[in-house]
């Protein structure tokens, strides 16, 4: 397992969505070393709250093995998912997440909370964090930069 080549490719999808505007955030999930599924963001285009990465990377998963169990895969998330995705994990049974950049505003991986390892549920995760960190955390550092500038500049 390698998480750096893993993290790659989800900042490969990060990259996409900030092609089309979107906040950069990128995932994807991998079962016995092959990719099963990968998304980046989507909520401004299509205008649903749910189109985190992490939920549209989760769909995709559970069509591709055409199962809602995703145990023994592994969710790569450039962001520390926030409460709606980690719910999504947990529910999706995902065996283990790595994420790059930590949130300190919404990030419920173990940063302002940790549902992913919250006993009191029937499924825990393993969790890996920091993997590709600087690379992920100024993406998104870079890209709201850029937005308070135009922003500025209107």
């Amino acid at each position: 397992m390698n998480d750096q080549y893993y993290m790659k490719l989800a900042l490969d999808e990060a990259e996409k969505a900030k092609e089309i505007g979107e906040v950069p955030i990128g995932a994807v999930i991998v079962l016995n070393n092959t990719v099963i599924s990968s998304a980046h963001n989507l909520r401004e285009r299509e205008q649903r709250s749910i189109a985190h990465a992490e939920i549209l990377a989760i769909d995709k998963a559970c069509k591709e093995i055409g199962s809602w169990r995703l145990e023994n895969a592994t969710l790569y998330v450039t962001l520390e998912p926030c409460p709606m995705c980690a719910g999504a994990i947990v529910l999706s049974r995902i065996g283990r997440v790595v994420y790059g950049a930590s949130d300190p505003k919404g990030g419920c991986a173990g940063t302002l909370m940790n549902l992913l390892q919250e006993e009191r549920f029937n499924h825990q995760v393993d969790l890996t964090k920091g993997i590709e960190e600087q690379a992920c955390s100024e993406l998104l550092s870079s890209f709201f930069r850029e937005l308070r500038k135009r922003k500025k500049h209107k």
